[in-house]
């Protein structure tokens, strides 16, 4: 493959306008790329644009933007026109198998072959969507931590015929747009972000299901607890710590996994009408009757200042 290096990338396309696809096309915006996007449900091209527009206050606050023009943001008819002239294509379409190795088949057929084509799914194999490519070697995961525009975390992953230079573009290039890519060592359904995700939900299913803690309670056990630990450090840094001067080595000895009772599951419990609406009801609870709007606005602030704040204590961020 003779691919540009990710500095001379200079236009971009976005399949699939979604809340994934309308905070990347925010990020490349911001940073100063011109964005065309294609996505055929009605009235997504309004959508994209107010997405875009609540989401660059963030960018701004951030120092990723480098000026905005909307008429470097363009919305094309059809997938071969928005991705005509990219250097790089993201794709968001909804996370269906069939759909996505579809679309990412289409983007194959219409764009140039050395432009890599990246994936947002969340769990879905790039081996299954680079299967009906002419040019699989280009095709990769591109997955982002939501809110996309404001989290720096990005997995990449190959598939079995991605070229390993794609990968180290994709590297590079998320890089190169403020982001803080994660290179999956080997290749496994949902990844790693999602798979560690997937433990604390099922845990939680159990534990609202046998009535040992409301959501309200378990979300404190977490916020005001663990996750204020993993928002620095991460569980594995956590685990160190634990250990003192030992280290993780020590840690191990003392709480043993193996002389510990095993207190969580390994299988989410069986989703009974019962427990789908006690789940709805306590989350809706916690709502407290404001917008969705209000709480994602209130969640990118919180998340912001995060970044803000990480950066003071460990430099570049």
């Amino acid at each position: 493959m003779t691919l540009d290096e990710p500095v001379a990338v200079r236009r971009v396309a976005v399949v699939g306008t979604g809340l994934i696809g309308a905070r990347w096309a925010a990020c490349f915006l911001a940073r100063g790329l011109d964005v065309a996007a294609a996505d055929p449900a009605p009235g997504a091209e309004a959508r994209l644009r107010d997405v875009v527009a609540r989401s660059w206050p963030a960018l701004e606050r951030l120092g990723l933007c480098d000026g905005f023009s909307p008429g470097r943001l363009t919305f094309a008819p059809t997938i071969e026109e928005a991705t005509r002239e990219a250097q790089f294509v993201q794709e968001n379409v909804p996370d269906d198998e069939e759909l996505k190795a579809s679309v990412v088949a289409a983007i194959d057929a219409t764009c140039e072959p050395d432009v890599v084509i990246a994936s947002s799914t969340s769990g879905i194999l790039p081996t299954v969507l680079q299967a009906r490519c002419v040019h699989p070697e280009r095709v990769l995961a591109g997955h982002p931590s939501n809110p996309a525009h404001i989290l720096p975390l990005v997995e990449v992953v190959a598939g079995q015929r991605t070229a390993p230079e794609a990968v180290d573009w994709a590297m590079r290039f998320y890089r190169h747009i403020g982001k803080r890519p994660l290179r999956v060592r080997r290749e496994a359904p949902g990844f790693v972000m999602n798979r560690m995700q997937e433990a604390v939900w099922r845990e939680m299913f159990h534990l609202v299901n046998d009535d040992i803690a409301t959501c309200a309670e378990l979300d404190a056990a977490i916020t005001d607890g663990c996750g204020m630990r993993w928002a620095l450090f991460g569980p594995a840094f956590v685990y160190l710590l634990q250990g003192g001067p030992g280290g993780m080595a020590y840690a191990l000895d003392q709480f043993d996994p193996a002389r510990i009772p095993d207190w969580s599951h390994n299988a989410y419990p069986e989703i009974t009408p019962e427990l789908k609406a006690k789940l709805d009801a306590q989350t809706r609870g916690q709502a407290a009757g404001r917008p969705m709007a209000e709480w994602e606005a209130l969640r990118d602030e919180f998340l912001v200042r995060v970044v803000e704040l990480k950066r003071e204590l460990f430099g570049a961020y």
